[in-house]
């Protein structure tokens, strides 16, 4: 019995998840972007480079940029939802495929 009901229920979470993020990209469309970018980055960049960029000061421009990001998802609990719902997991197994998470 589970066996069967299991494609249906992972397709309608799929299709759940499609259209709320739908609904993010449609509310947050520049939030949607970085998140793009930011995933695009992750999932191209070789380990080696993620650790050789951890290692790097930052610019103070792309301080002030991260500072000001960090803040407007602090600040609205939806957005930083919708962010952290695109990013998380991708970037969480490449640190762990890379070893950069313990």
């Amino acid at each position: 019995m589970l066996r069967k009901t299991f494609p249906v229920s992972s397709a309608l979470l799929l299709a759940a998840a499609l259209m709320a993020s739908g609904a993010y990209a449609e509310k947050y469309p520049v939030m949607e972007k970085i998140a793009d970018k930011l995933v695009h980055k992750y999932e191209t960049a070789s380990c080696e480079e993620l650790k050789e960029e951890r290692g790097k000061p930052k610019s103070h421009m792309k301080e002030e940029v991260e500072e000001r990001a960090v803040h407007m998802l602090r600040e609205d609990a939806e957005m930083r939802k919708a962010f952290l719902d695109k990013v998380a997991a991708p970037i969480a197994n490449k640190l762990l495929e890379c070893g950069l998470i313990p």
